[in-house]
């Protein structure tokens, strides 16, 4: 498995100096280091995960933001079994991103599975927003928390975002 921090480290669950001076000047978070453990002793159970390459995490309001491989990502979706037993393990809600992406699809992997129609640079009163439309209708029963996913990419990208459905 590849971490943000040394796999010795992950799988003992301590730091040493060199990974301890990442996180105090900043190159690491405390959420990188707690998803890099997590996840090590998690793979001692399930081979699959042993494979995963975790680049960073971002924890915010209980919400953990795990920068994986795009292949990674695709097996947890595929699989209802692994995701539980990942979402299990984190104390709130995981949201699956691809690392090193785009700003389109960094908020795409947030809306999964839900369709995005369009994503648009919008200037009002000479601020630059974000649109993103999504398919469909929004009803109390749509499965993602559209307020989080606003704090989320105000905090992770500090891009305004608007979201708007296609059916009003």
């Amino acid at each position: 498995m590849i971490f943000p921090i040394c796999g010795f480290d992950a799988k003992n669950a301590v730091l040493c100096p060199q990974c301890e001076g990442k996180v105090e000047t900043g190159e690491l978070t405390k959420a990188d280091v707690d998803a890099s453990i997590l996840l090590a002793k998690i793979a001692k159970s399930n081979k699959e995960i042993e494979t995963f390459s975790l680049y960073s995490c971002k924890e915010f309001q209980g919400n953990f933001i795990l920068a994986l491989a795009k292949n990674d990502i695709m097996k947890i979706r595929q699989s209802r079994t692994l995701y539980r037993l990942l979402q299990d393990q984190f104390k709130e809600k995981i949201w699956l991103v691809e690392a090193d992406e785009t700003d389109k699809k960094f908020i795409e992997d947030l809306f999964f599975p839900t369709k995005i129609l369009a994503i648009n640079a919008v200037w009002a009163e000479g601020i630059k927003k974000t649109k993103a439309v999504v398919s469909g209708k929004w009803t109390s029963k749509f499965p993602i928390d559209t307020k989080k996913v606003i704090e989320i990419v105000k905090n992770t990208r500090n891009l305004d975002i608007e979201i708007e459905f296609e059916d009003k």
